[in-house]
């Protein structure tokens, strides 16, 4: 697995040679393939081949395609991810009400506690302390909706109460444009498991193809909400080409799993095989969440 985030930017043609990813411009330049972990492609006039991507694919690169706006679109998935790709989806369908009710209850229960650690690293015990209570009020499957009155308390206490998540804000872009990338990132190991992206356990929005994915990605939210709040701010509603830098670098960000120190990148690898195998047995303890200090 890479380690690599390569982002095209400027008009050019993809290529590939001898397992290097050749980027023809007014430069060329080649990287390795076994190196990139995250392609992203910002511009729309970029032209790549197709053996270029059978080779992405093959070696689950995170392709990440832009709109004319220069955020992230779509994500090139494969159909087949694994080698027990059919076995794998069939225990998905059969998935119990009661073994996804079971996970995502310990999902909301970490987004809630990560989100009260943001909110504790940047002075608002008091709103922190209101999220730790909503985590030990938490009903089985969160039937209370716990995790939308954090969500609530969480956002007008970080960037006001006049904040909503509707309005054409460059922190929304920001936010719109992190989450997008771990949406993507999280897509592309459930797909490498050989599950389905569209079967969610909490999510089930018929037009979604992500649905599996918005679950299992919530933990990982507060992160892009720390890097948001690191961005400057000015008068303009659309993020910089240094801002979307900025927020990619969190890929970068070392956290704490499974007892050792891992880039986010392998953090949700690691994450999101470990909860797959959590809803298919109904088994807890097979979760393995990540600590970050904020």
């Amino acid at each position: 697995m890479g380690w690599r985030t390569v982002v095209i930017s400027s008009r050019v043609k993809l290529e590939l040679k001898l397992n290097y990813l050749v980027i023809r411009g007014e430069v060329e330049k080649k990287i390795f393939l076994d190196e990139i972990d995250v392609l992203m492609i910002e511009n729309t006039s970029v032209s790549l081949t197709c053996s270029l991507l059978h080779a992405l694919l093959e070696r689950k690169i995170n392709v990440i395609f832009c709109d004319n706006k220069r955020l992230p679109y779509a994500s090139l998935v494969s159909l087949y991810g694994s080698y027990d790709a059919s076995d794998m989806m069939r225990k998905q369908i059969a998935w119990s009400e009661y073994n996804k009710k079971l996970i995502w209850t310990e999902i909301v229960k970490e987004k809630i506690l990560n989100q009260s650690g943001l909110l504790a690293h940047y002075g608002f015990d008091e709103s922190s302390k209101k999220l730790i209570n909503y985590t030990e009020e938490i009903h089985f499957g969160d039937e209370t909706n716990r995790e939308g009155h954090a969500a609530k308390v969480y956002f007008n206490t970080l960037f006001g109460n006049a904040f909503s998540r509707g309005q054409e804000t460059k922190i929304n872009a920001g936010l719109n444009y992190g989450y997008q990338i771990i949406l993507s990132c999280v897509a592309r190991d459930i797909v490498s498991n050989g599950f389905l992206t569209s079967l969610g356990i909490f999510h089930s929005n018929t037009f979604n193809y992500f649905n599996l994915a918005s679950d299992l990605m919530e933990p990982f939210r507060p992160i892009v909400d720390q890097f948001v709040l690191q961005m400057p701010l000015g008068e303009e509603n659309e993020l910089t080409s240094e801002d979307k830098q900025f927020i990619l670098k969190m890929l970068e960000t070392t956290v704490y799993i499974d007892n050792s120190k891992r880039n986010l990148l392998d953090a949700i690898m690691i994450y999101t095989r470990c909860a797959l195998d959590a809803i298919c047995n109904g088994d807890v303890s097979d979760l393995r969440f990540f600590r970050y200090e904020f």
